[in-house]
This record gives C-alpha cells, structure tokens and sequence, in this order.
C-alpha cells in the first residue's frame, strides 16, 4: 500500500513538473458567426496573424518573467458550433511567433449560423484544464459582431468562468454591413461590458471600423500580456454600470426570426 501510495505521488509530481509554465495562457475565440462577410472573415484571421508576430506584441511577451505565453486559437458561432484553429502552443519569440501566424493564415475561415457567446466562453473555459501549461494568468479574448441568441443566457458562462478565476476580455465588432444590418445592436460595447466580460481588470475595445481592427488587435494583446491594461482612450474598462437587458440578443432573434421563417 505505502509503495502504491509512494508511485502515484511520484507520478503527481512528475505530471506537475511536466507542465510548462509561462507568464499566461490566452484563448483567442473569434466570432465566425453568418452575420460575418467573406472579407470579414479574412480580416479578422489576418490581423490575428500579423499582430502575433508585430514588434509590440513580440517585445511585451520577452518582457515577461518568463518570456513566453501559451495560446489557443478557436472559432466560434451558435451553441455547439466551435472549431479550435489551432491547440496550445508556446510562443517564444519571433520563430515561435511567425510559425503561429503561417498555421492561422494556412486555414479558409468559413461562416457558421447563430451567435452563441455563452458557448464559446463555455467551451474556451475547458480548455484550459490539462492543456500542459500552467501560469498566474488564464485569459479569454472574445471578439464578435452581435449579442448572444443561442444558448444558455451569456451571464451565466460569464459568471462560472470568471468563479474559475479566468479573465474575460472583448473585442466588440461595431462595424455595419448588409450581412449582420438586422441583428445589429449600436451600443454593442455596452453590452460587452455589462454581460460579457469579466475578472480583474477586464476590459473592452471596441472597433468601428474595419480598417481599424489590426490596430485593435495588437493593442488588446498588448495589454492582455502586460496584464495591467490602462485606463486609455477607447478602453472602457469593467466598473460597476446601469443596469442592462443582458438578454436583447435573444429578444432580437425572437423579434427576427418570424419575419424571415427561422427557427
């Protein structure tokens, strides 16, 4: 019995020790939803991409007590509809950094109904548990075009997430096109502010314009791997606000759907 004991704590060491650690772990969850366009789609992919691998980002991840992270990258649309992109990997430096960037580019994004917010903080949660790296420091980085209308009410994975001490941050589309016009929401960063994001210093950015979005990008990075975002221009950070119908999204689809048949 004592050598049993002696083997499985032998082996609980060995598995902790095999963990590497790194200065945070960021799950990347991009929107992927039908109101996104084609092009959007490529905008969004590549200025993942090439933030990565961009000086600002390269020089707060060497800046680090370690100097390095651990991501994810997965895409997300209705309840159930998730695609990791690509698993944990570490990025290191430039090399680490550009071979990332050439797997996000090697893959077409492609759209998917619904929009499920609570799914993909559900999901993004999970993944955190055995992905062979430990830190201070687990991020959610949200970024979509529209409010939750699938699924669980946002609140509540919001909630369970941030209970697991993760960090929830967002990256509000607020741009206007002809795919997403009926599902838009104008002050869609409120939402995010209120429903969405969550833990110690969680905050938003929002993008208005497309050709703002790799700017976005890289900023938000930043401060997600500095780990102390500022209170900047365009940044609102997570304080106490008005009260907020966390559920417009599903109101919307509800007020929707009947005039174009959905179910």
């Amino acid at each position: 019995m004592r050598r049993a004991l002696a083997t499985l704590l032998t082996l609980a060491a060995f598995a902790a020790r095999a963990e590497t650690e790194v200065d945070m772990e960021l799950v990347l969850a991009v929107d992927v939803s039908r109101s996104m366009s084609p092009y959007e789609l490529e905008i969004q992919r590549r200025g993942y991409a090439e933030a990565l691998v961009s000086d600002e980002v390269l020089s707060v991840i060497a800046d680090g007590f370690t100097g390095r992270i651990a991501l994810l990258y997965m895409e997300w649309a209705g309840s159930g509809s998730t695609r990791v992109v690509l698993d944990w990997t570490m990025i290191e430096g430039r090399e680490d950094a550009e071979r990332v960037a050439a797997a996000l580019l090697a893959h077409t994004p492609y759209a998917l109904r619904r929009t499920s917010i609570s799914g993909a903080l559900r999901e993004a949660a999970g993944l955190f548990e055995g992905n062979g790296f430990t830190s201070f420091r687990q991020v959610i980085d949200v970024s979509g075009d529209g409010p939750n209308n699938h699924g669980p009410p946002v609140t509540e994975a919001r909630d369970a997430a941030v209970a697991r001490g993760i960090v929830i941050n967002g990256l509000p589309l607020m741009t206007q096109d002809i795919y997403g016009g009926m599902w838009h929401l104008d002050d869609l960063d409120r939402y995010y502010l209120n429903c969405v994001i969550g833990g110690p210093g969680a905050f938003v950015i929002p993008v208005r314009d497309w050709s703002d979005f790799p700017a976005a990008v890289r900023r938000k990075l930043v401060l997600e791997i500095a780990g102390s975002p500022p209170v900047l221009e365009r940044i609102v950070p997570a304080q106490a606000a008005a009260p907020y119908d966390c559920l417009i999204g599903e109101k919307i689809w509800e007020r929707n759907r009947g005039e174009w048949g959905w179910q």
